[in-house]
């Protein structure tokens, strides 16, 4: 007999990765903020909601075209708060640094970092530094953790999607991840794509402090879109239906998928959130994430249906019902 060991499957943010969570880390660590499933934990101190969330990015090359894992690292964590519905306050940075990284580069992703910090208005207030010796990491590996300030009356939660609502998603997808894969295998394109990695908090907060009713929050950052939707469908128990043709992708991100057999759907993802809504809102924070300059190109893909809870339907662009199901195995690793 094989004896079971741990897979790069385990880290896709799919099947096999909830199949973890849900048998060997939720059993023993159970508890009502952790069940929830959320990008972040959301706590009551006192009378003051919290979110908290954490993070480690990983990714493989540590440079690549528009950003590097240090920007990666702090708007990911920003973001994973912004998705509670929190308006992100501060943040740790964890460093792991393998014995041989050049300073300058240690130097650029620091630089880096700081800046994306300022831009969002987020300050990062502690942190740790390790090194291990050569060939024991892989150049650099960060944790980030922050804490962020949930409004009242602000409730949002991938459990709270309702029959009726329209999802909305405020740009292209696949960027990201296209983007890692052609750095780190060399592959050379004619095009200008670059890495979506981007602070959404302040158009999350444009989002909440208007009068519309926000029932869900997500980024879809490992997994994709495709296995998103399928983990708010499964936290929610709806089922939802996407419209093929209104799904934004980039022309060179959609010919590269389709050069290489990858299907766009499960691309991580890293500036970009979906929102469910009701319909009678929709429209207006539609509007609202277009202000945003992130936000550009947001667009209704959906809607979530009462039958067949669970589920999540492609409505094809020659008029078939496609199931769209959770990532299976590794499409892309490393690419957060």
């Amino acid at each position: 007999m094989t004896e079971e060991i741990i897979l790069l499957d385990h880290g896709s943010g799919g099947k096999v990765s909830h199949s973890m969570f849900s048998d060997m880390i939720l059993p023993l660590f159970e508890n009502p903020e952790l069940s929830k499933q959320d990008d972040g934990a959301t706590l009551d101190v006192d009378g003051t909601k919290l979110a908290f969330s954490t993070d480690s990015y990983v990714v493989d090359p540590i440079f690549f075209p528009g950003g590097n894992i240090g920007d990666l690292a702090v708007n990911g964590t920003i973001n994973d708060i912004s998705m509670c519905g929190a308006m992100p306050e501060c943040i740790s940075v964890g460093l792991i640094l393998e014995e041989g990284l050049p300073i300058k580069e240690f130097k650029l992703i620091l630089e880096t970092m700081a800046a994306a910090a300022k831009k969002a208005g987020v300050k990062i207030v502690t942190g740790d530094t390790k090194v291990v010796p050569k060939g024991k990491a892989d150049k650099i590996f960060i944790n980030t953790s922050g804490i962020g300030i949930i409004p009242p009356n602000v409730n949002v939660s991938g459990s709270n999607a309702k029959p009726g609502d329209k999802i909305i998603i405020s740009g292209t997808i696949a960027d990201h991840g296209i983007t890692v894969l052609s750095s780190r295998e060399g592959l050379k394109f004619d095009s200008d794509i670059k890495t979506d990695s981007a602070p959404l908090n302040k158009m999350v907060q444009s989002i909440v402090q208007s009068d519309c009713d926000i029932h869900v929050l997500r980024d879809p950052t490992r997994g994709g879109l495709g296995t998103t939707l399928n983990e708010i469908a499964s936290q929610s128990r709806v089922g939802m239906k996407i419209d093929e043709q209104s799904l934004p992708i980039r022309g060179p991100v959609q010919g590269i998928c389709e050069l290489l057999g990858f299907d766009p759907l499960y691309i991580a993802n890293e500036g970009k959130l979906i929102t469910f809504v009701p319909q009678k809102d929709a429209q207006k924070v539609l509007e609202i994430i277009q202000q945003d300059e992130f936000g550009k190109d947001a667009v209704m893909i959906g809607e979530v249906i009462e039958k067949d809870p669970g589920k999540v339907f492609l409505q094809t662009a020659i008029g078939g019902l496609r199931i769209i199901d959770m990532l299976s195995g590794e499409q892309l690793p490393r690419i957060c």
